[in-house]
């Protein structure tokens, strides 16, 4: 999109965060409460959701997160963004209280953002069809299943959960938990990574495959809470796959590609989430000189005394420092793709490092608002608990850490310029006093 028309999609989207969004928080939890109470077989997105939905399509501002490529690539259209462009509007939309609640409304929440660009990517034109068309216009929802209770699956090859061929259909059978989005009874289809060979080598034992919600021998055991939270009406559910019998076409860019998938796919949504971390960070950081520019203690204003006005210092700094490393992860991503080794390199230190600073910033403007940083009067203890949570979520901080570990290694061996250069060798022939 030209810079004059993004600056305008910019203007639009502050207006309607601030006429639409802000002023309808309570009433989204409000009407989450509601939910809740009625039990399990209401758990859908709340009217207030639906409502904002057909505005944010007024608006024009439905889909913004899908590239410009992953567009082009499908067929279809898109926001008309590239990355670096979307990383703007997604940390715009991550002000908001709960921190997916403007991206639900603009219909670009996980994880459904990241299973709708699979579907463009390497879907079949049946399945984007029957599966991608309706998530675009927000009429189903959907999940995506990898974690396994069983085994430790931040290392992907330990995945256990079998799909086995059987003439025209594939079988599944495995336990899956934390699948996001899952207990929304207008989640239709989910994607989910198994086991398809004991064989093959390492990174291609795994595939994905889709997997309608409604099939037969499909389990919604439980909700996983996240500090006692049960992220109603989406859930993050454990599941029981027992013979779920689904049609061999469902598989996603043939068998033994789940890897390849995987890293196509998780990229940029763990950039997104890592997007939106900056809008609550700023939120966070905005309380946090409000209450200290409003309070008085021992004869000054908060806002006045030096630890607290090095913390707001401290806070800028790691905010920009970490939006900065977003938006080079960005723009990488735009020119040469998230297989690139230097952007891969860049995606781990942001998934690595943003959630943490988030945390970071959250808790200090909550210890400046003493008791009423952890109350239901501000939205920080729904923002700390969202920070710390992602630092497992989509992998857990040392994974990312190790990965960006291992390609910097990779880096300076086969590229740096500096590398070879090493330490000094010093001439100690003479030495500096003859032995007497």
């Amino acid at each position: 999109m030209d810079a004059a028309s993004f600056e305008k999609l910019k203007e639009n989207l502050w207006d309607f965060m601030q006429t639409e969004i802000y002023p309808n928080e309570l009433l989204f939890f409000k009407q989450i409460e509601e939910i809740r109470h009625k039990g399990p077989a209401y758990w859908r997105q709340p009217p207030i959701i639906q409502q904002l939905q057909e505005k944010a399509k007024a608006r024009g501002l439905f889909n913004l997160f899908l590239p410009v490529d992953s567009a082009l690539k499908a067929g279809i259209k898109g926001g008309g963004l590239t990355n670096l462009q979307y990383a703007d509007c997604c940390e715009i939309m991550g002000t908001a209280n709960h921190a997916e609640f403007a991206a639900e409304a603009c219909n670009c929440s996980s994880p459904d953002t990241g299973n709708m660009e699979v579907l463009a990517r390497f879907g079949t034109e049946e399945q984007k069809k029957q599966w991608l068309v309706p998530l675009l216009e927000g009429k189903i929802r959907s999940a995506y299943a990898m974690t396994e209770p069983a085994v430790a699956s931040s290392d992907a090859t330990n995945i256990r959960t079998s799909i086995q061929r059987d003439g025209v259909h594939y079988v599944i059978n495995g336990r899956k938990h934390w699948i996001t989005g899952a207990a929304n009874i207008d989640c239709k289809i989910l994607i989910l990574m198994g086991r398809t060979s004991s064989e093959e080598k390492t990174y291609r034992q795994q595939s994905q495959i889709l997997v309608p919600m409604d099939t037969p021998g499909i389990t919604l055991v439980r909700p996983m809470h996240v500090f006692a939270d049960d992220d109603c009406p989406k859930g993050h559910m454990e599941i029981l796959f027992e013979d779920v019998r689904v049609p061999a076409s469902n598989m996603l860019w043939g068998e033994g590609r789940g890897f390849e998938i995987a890293q196509l796919r998780l990229g940029p949504g763990r950039i997104h989430h890592c997007m939106r971390m900056i809008g609550q960070s700023e939120r966070a950081l905005s309380l946090m000189c409000l209450r200290a520019n409003e309070r008085t203690a021992f004869g000054q204003k908060l806002a006045e005394m030096g630890s607290i006005t090095q913390q707001i210092a401290e806070c800028r700094a790691e905010i920009d420092q970490s939006r900065f490393l977003i938006r080079e992860a960005a723009d990488r991503m735009d020119r040469l793709g998230n297989t690139d080794p230097y952007t891969r390199k860049l995606l781990s230190l942001v998934k690595a490092s943003v959630p943490a600073m988030t945390q970071k910033v959250v808790d200090r403007s909550m210890q400046v608002h003493g008791g009423l940083g952890v109350s239901q009067d501000t939205f920080l203890p729904m923002a700390f608990a969202g920070a710390r949570a992602l630092r497992w979520a989509d992998g857990p901080d040392e994974v990312h850490w190790r990965t960006a570990g291992k390609l910097e290694m990779a880096y300076q061996l086969k590229e740096s310029k500096l590398y070879p250069i090493g330490r000094y060798v010093h001439d100690t022939s003479k030495p500096f006093r003859a032995k007497l």
